[in-house]
Formats: C-alpha cells, structure tokens, sequence
C-alpha cells in the first residue's frame, strides 16, 4: 500500500518544484559559471586601472590569437657571413623590434603567467565583494519513514522541508538572517491525512563593541581591493621590465650577429694575408716563420669565427622561446633595427631624478600603502581586545497546521519575537593579545621598509645613471678605437703590399679593428638598453597595449 502511494505524494511534491529545478540546471552551466567569473574579474580589473595610464585596456588571460608570421618580409640571399648555416635562413621572416614586442605580448609564456596572476587576485576580490552582499540558499529534503506499533500495524508517513534564505553582513558589522520554511507530512496508512505549515524568521546580531564599527567589518574587503591595486602595479611593472628584456634579448641577438659578420670579415683579411704571406715566402721576400703565425692567426680567427656563429644561432633560439614561439620558427631579427640606434642621452641631474622617481614609481606606493595597511591593522588588532557585547533581535511569524495538502502561509497575527545583549568578557585573551603585539612589530617593520625602499630606490637611479653615462663614455672611445684600428689596418696592408709589413704587426691590428668594431656595436647596444632602463627606474617609462615604450621625458 505504502509503495502504491509514495509514487503519487512525490510526483504531486516534486511536480510543484520542477520548474525552479530546470530554471536553476539551464542557467547554471559550467560555461554560465566561467563567463560569470570573468564578467566579474574584468570589471574589477576595469575599475582600478582608471587610476594608471599604461594599463593594457584590451586586459583578457583568454589566448584567441593563433601565431602569424604572415606579412613579414623575407630573407632572400643568403649571409655568407653564416657559413653553413647561411642557406638556413633563406626564406625566413624579418621581425622588427615592434613586431617582437607585440609577438612577446600576445604569446609570451611569461606574460600570460603574470596575466593570470592579476585575474586571479581580481578573482578573490570578487568573492570579498560578495561576501557583503545579501548571499541566497534554498534547498529541500525528503524523507519517508515506516514504523510497527506493538498491534503490528505499520504506520507509514511521508516528511518533506522546503527553506530559502538569504544572510547579510552588513557594513557596520552586523549579521542580518532571513528564512521561509516549510514543513510537508503524509501519512500513508492507518488515519491518512496531510498536514503542511511554514514559517519566516529574522534576525539580527550586532557588534557593539569587539567587531563594531565600519573599519573593523570592512578590513577584509579593504585588504582585498587595495591587494588588486598592489598586484595591478606589479603587473604594470613587470610589463615595463619584459618589454626592456625583450629589447634587451633583441639587441643582444642583433649583436651577435654583427659580431659572426665582423670574424668573418676579420677571417676573410687574415687568409688574404696569409695568401700574401705565402707568395712573398716562395719568392723569398719573407721568413718562412711568418707564413706559419699567419697561417696560425687564420685557424685562430676560423675558430672564433663558427663560435660567434653558434653564439648567435642559440641566442636566436632562446629569443625564440622568450616570445613564445618554437625554436622551428623561421624568423631573423631585422638588422636595419641596429643601423637605426643612435646615442640619445638624457639631458636630466642626478637629484633631479631621483625626486621625480620617488614621486612616479610604483613599487615605492604600494610599500607606502602597505605602511597605511600595517597601521589599519594595528586599529583592528586592537578593537579585537574589547569585550564581545552584541544586541540581537529575532522575530518569527508562523501559520496554523493545515490538512487536506494546502499551503499554509505564515499569518501576521501568529508572531514571536524578542531583542536582548550577548555579552562575552573575554577572561581569555592572550590570542589577541599576541595578535595586538604582533601588528605593533608589523607596524614598524613597515617604516623601516618604507625608509629601506626609498634608499634603494635613490641607489638604483645613482647607479643607474653612472651605467647610462659609462655607456655613452665608453661608445665615444669604441668610436675613435675603430677609427684608429682602420687605419692601422690600411697602413699595414700597404706594407704588406710592398713585402715591408711585420706579420705580427698586421696581425695585431688586423684583431684589433675585429675587437673595436664588436665593442662599439655593445657600446651602442648598452647605452640604449641602459637608457630604457635608467627611466625604467625612474618610473617613466610608458607601455602601449602592443608591448612598445613610450619615454616620457622630465619636464622641469
């Protein structure tokens, strides 16, 4: 009997809620939830990067872009200076700097490591701003239940319990709790009947003392937005950094591949020589001994020659993997990318930019946020040594039992309620006590690291500037020593060409010129990698959404 019955309660029960139940699986997806994340990520994200003006505002962790080295222009001839590697090139893409930092910016590994990170914590944010809102449950159980009385009849009853509810803490500190229940009973043999009745209740629990007040119940949303700001700095940070290494890593491939054409120049002068060499010694011109040093120089310069070559061509594939394409990738850096540096030094004092980077740099302003934080703490640290007294509040409505399977609503005349004082002395509170004592010590860490940074920070932009200015220092000597090694060379080969040339003369000067031109290529390159950085560490260098800088010079 009981089986025959429990089919009809439970579809007539069920048959009332499977509207909601299919409302709740069709707009609750995994795909309605991943969306719903990232609506929410990226409008946090959006609200606090109004406050800096080289935020990526294109800002998504979502990879759409396939890798294109479409449009690129290709190499055609062969390098000779590359040897057997030359014909490897052919066909391959030019990548100009620009191209590499938005490559970099779209497919870099790193990047998009350092782009998760800031969803992620956008991510946490978002649920400490739900926390403070008004958070809904609902749910339902069921039971059916057979018992044997001592006449051995057996009693069986259907119990069903339906609640929603919805739970607010507020932003003084208070807890605010509502919920509608209802209650469903059927029995099945014996006396049928059907009984239902509901329930609302409230209630209210405020901090009067311990936990009251706006900044001790808002600290943890507070940390939490001011966290996405520290970790939207660090990410703006890391963006200036990475398009500087990738500059770096540019230049530095670029280099190496001026230094493989410079020792094949250099090899090329020294078998002339040594052809010269050898003819002047079959006629007796010159000792037999000067043919083998020039023949030794030649193995020598051959030799540096195919290191330079697998210097370059592994730097090329380290580059490679830097922005996120495979070592297979067919691509060169553009070598008119090095034709067109120039020595552009800032025309700035010492002091002065050390003022403008303590007003300008980012990581200095989140350690002076951090100081702010430490001291907010401290307030709730000790607000946490105060007695717990709260007042509640509660009240309920309820409605009569009703048979027959109708509804039972809570009726207004039905109520109960009632207010009172919790009051919790706290006898023990060496907790809070080493809480309190510990955000003392954290408070004043945070000074001596306010003061710390701020050293550092005048150190980075003195160093920085001595680096900029032994660069440029160093390009102006690269630039005479080449001259002077050109020269050299010139005069040596006219007495070579005479038979009057010392051979170990013409080989000096011959490795000379080979050493100045490889340091004035660095010189130029370091002085344009340390210009990027010294206003890097003046917090005025500048990204654009493609990975390209801006520098924004000093106005004084």
């Amino acid at each position: 009997m009981a089986s025959a019955l429990l089919p009809n309660v439970g579809i007539r029960w069920f048959g009332r809620s499977l509207p909601l139940l299919l409302f709740i699986a069709a707009g609750c997806g995994r795909e309605h939830y991943r969306q719903s994340a990232d609506k929410e990520a990226y409008r946090a994200i959006a609200q606090k990067s109004s406050q800096f003006s080289d935020m990526d505002r294109q800002f998504t962790i979502d990879q759409t872009n396939q890798i294109s080295l479409e449009n690129l222009e290709l190499i055609k001839e062969p390098d000779e200076a590359l040897g057997s590697d030359a014909s490897t090139e052919v066909g391959a893409g030019i990548l100009t700097l620009n191209k590499a930092l938005d490559l970099a910016v779209k497919h870099s590994r790193i990047y998009q490591n350092n782009k998760e990170r800031l969803y992620l914590q956008a991510l946490s944010l978002t649920l400490a701003r739900h926390r403070y809102t008004p958070i809904f449950s609902a749910g339902a159980r069921g039971n059916y239940q057979a018992e044997a009385s001592e006449t051995h009849e057996v009693i069986d009853q259907v119990t069903g319990q339906g609640t929603l509810g919805a739970e607010w803490l507020a932003r003084t500190g208070a807890r605010l709790s509502a919920a509608f229940t209802t209650d469903f009973l059927r029995v099945l043999a014996g006396d049928p009947k059907t009984v239902t009745s509901s329930q609302i209740g409230l209630e209210l629990i405020q901090p009067l003392l311990r936990g009251a007040g706006y900044k001790v119940a808002m600290e943890n949303l507070t940390q939490a937005e001011r966290d996405l700001v520290y970790q939207l700095r660090e990410f703006i940070l890391f963006r200036r950094e990475f398009s500087v290494q990738i500059a770096t890593t540019y230049f530095n491939v670029l280099e190496n591949r001026d230094r493989a054409r410079n020792s094949y120049r250099g090899l090329l002068s020294f078998r002339k020589s040594a052809e010269r060499t050898l003819a002047f010694a079959r006629e007796g011109k010159t000792k037999q001994s000067e043919v083998g040093r020039i023949e030794q120089e030649k193995l020598s310069s051959e030799g540096q020659w195919i290191d330079a070559i697998r210097s370059y061509l592994q730097s090329l594939d380290q580059f490679k993997i830097l922005l996120g394409l495979s070592t297979e990738a067919k691509i060169v850096v553009d070598d008119r990318e090095l034709q067109g540096l120039q020595i552009e030094h800032p025309d700035v004092k010492v002091e002065d930019a050390i003022l403008v980077a303590l007003g300008t740099r980012l990581d200095l302003a989140t350690v002076r946020n951090q100081l702010e934080d430490a001291q907010r703490r401290l307030y709730v640290a000790a607000n946490s040594l105060k007695p717990q007294l709260d007042a509640t509040a509660s009240a309920t409505l309820n409605s009569p039992q009703k048979e027959g399977g109708q509804l039972a609503l809570p009726e207004v005349d039905r109520y109960r309620w009632n207010a009172g004082l919790n009051l919790d002395l706290g006898l023990d509170r060496k907790s809070e006590r080493n809480a309190y004592r510990s955000a003392l010590i954290a408070q004043e860490q945070a000074k001596r690291q306010l003061e710390q940074r701020e050293d550092e920070i005048r150190l980075q932009v003195r160093n920085g500037w001595r680096v900029l200015d032994q660069a440029k220092r160093t390009y102006e000597i690269s630039v005479i020593g080449v001259k002077l090694n050109e020269r050299r060379v010139e005069e040596q080969e006219l007495l070579a060409e005479l038979g009057r040339a010392d051979t170990k003369d013409l080989v000096d000067a011959q490795n000379d010129l080979i050493s100045s031109k490889n340091q004035l290529t660095q010189a130029l390159v370091g002085h344009t990698i340390a210009r990027l950085q010294f206003w890097n560490n003046l917090g005025m260098l500048y990204i654009k959404d493609s990975g390209q800088w801006e520098e924004r010079k000093m106005v004084r």
